[in-house]
């Protein structure tokens, strides 16, 4: 597989953990000043699993890819403790955790997974031979 290829699966994946953070602290908002979409599922808790199933697949393609090449282990653990904190959020709910809660581990989560999947990319591309991806 291509360096390019592996790079766009890391900011795919950078971008959909940010697309939950975005969502989880945006709609709060959005649904105060348009009370219209407080019936749509995109206020649901379904919309995280759903971001959550998005993340996961891509998080550990990107992750492993690069783990394969440059060796660092570290790196693809560091991506996986963000996964189990990005995944424990929807999976507890905010009736277990609180709503303060849930949003502080989609956020902790989503930025554990951004960091690893830029340390992923840097390792990557500081490598020559990380081309042959």
């Amino acid at each position: 597989m291509s360096k390019n290829f592996r790079a766009i699966a890391d900011k795919t994946a950078v971008s959909l953990s940010l697309l939950c953070a975005l969502h989880c602290l945006a709609m709060p908002l959005i649904v105060i000043f348009l009370p219209a979409l407080t019936g749509m599922a995109i206020a649901d808790e379904a919309f995280h699993l759903w971001l959550a199933f998005a993340v996961v697949p891509v998080s550990l393609f990107a992750l492993t890819l690069g783990c394969k090449k440059h060796k660092q282990v570290h790196l693809l653990i560091f991506g996986c403790i963000g996964i189990a904190v990005l995944l424990s959020a929807p999976l507890l709910g905010h009736d277990a955790l609180g709503e303060l809660g849930e949003k502080s581990l989609t956020v902790m989560g989503t930025i554990i997974i951004a960091i690893g999947h830029v340390l992923n990319y840097r390792r990557c591309t500081s490598l020559e031979d990380c081309s042959d991806i």
